[in-house]
């Protein structure tokens, strides 16, 4: 009688374990925003400015306040166009009221966009499509209900009543905005106001794409693309410290990617995956983390060296890639794999030094050395001269004089923008550095961007029209009308992490945080404000934050407060 009674107990206890086994829980907060402006309505549209105002998620039969879209006639569509007041992830929710003529729903068309003029197009419109996230689809609204819609990557939202001489009532008009609810824990205030929004734009951009995984962008480009990691790891440290998201995203890429393949097809992007373990390690401290990457990067070395040959040149395969906008010049991308083939087989002998892993260590070591006798042409390619600097393979002094102080912003990119700026620092060329800054980082901020691009050209600003704003006659839609390669018009992403890297920064050379030994457990602080009268801001570590304030004296010399944990020795 015993056994028979504790059967039944045993397999609910069972079955309990077993559905908490299968449930996992979400890193992923949801939010409700209320649209901030109406751009621009159609047809029978009427108490619009209702909408603009917080709701409840909630229906009722008072039915009061309500927002009316009526088609009075054949082939009319009331439309309207909402702004929620910046780019945002997540979807929409939409609270219904009571329309006479029976209680049938009602056949509507919405659109998101990350642009107005994206809002208001079709798909196969100007490159406006689908992929990666549905953003452009019909669907029914509930009679006196709620309904909730799909995610993408959005700021504007339209939508059209699609039922001939019919009305919809509307009561609220919500996005449900997902994210990860955690906090700014790095920060950075300077006495130009025009540095600090792009400072907090590029983490945004990076926050928004930290959803289950890692993405690089929201609307399109959700997926895990490693060497686009490493501008938004960096960025990631700088603003947040740890976060699962990073090593969850690089342990995908490498479970995903057995040897001898490449890390999304592509060599360069297996070798950032070795640079990202490393910086990650110098800023967290986790050796017990490192160590389980200790067989894959044996192999991957292996592979990376067995693709240099006896003419001490690299000679990768898979698709051979820097960024878009290098992929035009094979002499620029060739001087470009060498210098990562060179950076990154000096980041695993590291690595391999801290793993105890000699055999790899000696063999990067060695193949390091014969490839610094090589020294390969540029090809006037900017995102290649820094490659080369950072690598030590020529000087930061020579790259920049002779190719990225050349046209000053001009030839800039989004992606490897961040490593200019970095080779720029290394060869004490801070102040044009900061100038980069503001000219290309900040004329997307002047065309209405609350993040950054997948992509910008310098070329685009001439008669460019806003993105927050109908485009005028006479004007360049500055997002339909151009991109190229894989993002041509509307499919151009406008939150791409990869675009973030002058937070970070920003954050070590103008505040001058650099981390000297793993865990953050040395830091040494050399500010560098160039026009600047002051700076300050914080630098989260695995102890807690480090907080610095310099101001620049009347004679010119730099006078600085800094605080950190007792676990981090500060130096100067």
């Amino acid at each position: 009688m015993i056994v028979h009674k504790l059967i039944p107990r045993l397999l609910v206890l069972f079955l309990t374990v077993q559905l908490a086994n299968a449930q996992q829980k979400s890193p992923l907060t949801r939010q409700y925003i209320t649209p901030v402006r109406i751009v621009w309505k159609n047809g029978d549209v009427r108490n619009s400015e209702q909408l603009l105002k917080p709701g409840i998620g909630q229906g009722d039969l008072a039915n009061r306040n309500i927002v009316i879209l009526n088609n009075k006639k054949a082939g009319e569509k009331a439309s309207i166009l909402l702004d929620f007041g910046r780019e945002l992830h997540g979807g929409l929710e939409i609270v219904t009221g009571m329309w006479g003529g029976g209680n049938k729903p009602r056949n509507i068309h919405i659109r998101y966009g990350e642009s107005v003029s994206e809002a208001m197009s079709s798909i196969g419109e100007k490159g406006a499509t689908n992929d990666h996230a549905i953003r452009d689809f019909r669907a029914l609204v509930p009679w006196l209900g709620k309904i909730q819609f799909g995610e993408s990557g959005f700021r504007f939202v339209r939508i059209d009543l699609e039922d001939e001489h019919a009305e919809l009532q509307l009561k609220e008009i919500r996005a449900i905005y997902t994210f990860r609810d955690i906090p700014y824990l790095g920060s950075f205030k300077s006495s130009d106001e025009r540095l600090n929004k792009i400072w907090q734009t590029g983490a945004y951009t990076v926050h928004l794409n930290m959803q289950e995984y890692l993405w690089d962008g929201i609307k399109r480009d959700r997926l895990v693309w490693v060497g686009d990691l490493h501008p938004e790891v960096s960025t990631l440290s700088a603003v947040f410290g740890y976060n699962e998201v990073v090593p969850k995203s690089l342990d995908l890429s490498r479970d995903t990617t057995p040897l001898p393949g490449w890390m999304n097809g592509i060599s360069t992007y297996s070798m950032w995956w070795i640079i990202i373990h490393y910086d990650w390690y110098m800023k967290n401290g986790n050796l017990a983390y490192l160590k389980e990457q200790k067989t894959y990067l044996n192999g991957l070395v292996k592979q990376i060296v067995a693709r240099v040959g006896n003419d001490n040149k690299e000679h990768m395969d898979g698709t051979r890639f820097l960024d878009w906008p290098s992929s035009e010049n094979p002499k620029g991308i060739h001087a470009g794999l060498q210098a990562m083939t060179v950076w990154s087989l000096a980041t695993a002998a590291k690595i391999s030094v801290l793993v105890g892993d000699k055999e790899t260590e000696a063999l990067c070591n060695l193949t390091v050395t014969r490839m610094k006798k090589y020294i390969p042409d540029v090809n006037n390619s900017k995102q290649a001269a820094a490659l080369m600097a950072i690598a030590g393979i020529t000087t930061a002094e020579k790259a920049n004089k002779e190719v990225l102080s050349v046209g000053g912003a001009k030839n800039f990119s989004t992606f490897y923008g961040y490593y200019m700026l970095e080779t720029k620092a290394k060869a004490g060329d801070y102040q044009g550095a900061i100038d980069v800054i503001r000219e290309y980082w900040g004329a997307m901020l002047d065309l209405g961007a609350t993040t950054f691009w997948e992509d910008f050209n310098m070329d685009w600003l001439p008669n460019a029209s806003r993105i927050d704003e109908p485009v005028p006659a006479g004007k360049i839609d500055i997002h339909g009308d151009y991109g190229a390669y894989c993002y041509v018009g509307f499919r151009h992403s406008l939150c791409h992490g990869w675009a973030s890297g002058p937070t970070s920064w920003l954050t070590e050379h103008v505040l001058g945080i650099k981390v000297m030994a793993p865990g953050s457990k040395i830091i040494k602080i050399t500010p560098h404000l160039g026009d600047l009268k002051f700076a300050e801001g914080t630098f989260p570590t695995p102890y807690g934050v480090v907080k610095v304030k310099h101001t620049k004296l009347a004679n010119g010399k730099i006078h600085s407060e800094i605080t950190g944990p007792k676990q981090v020795k500060i130096i100067r």
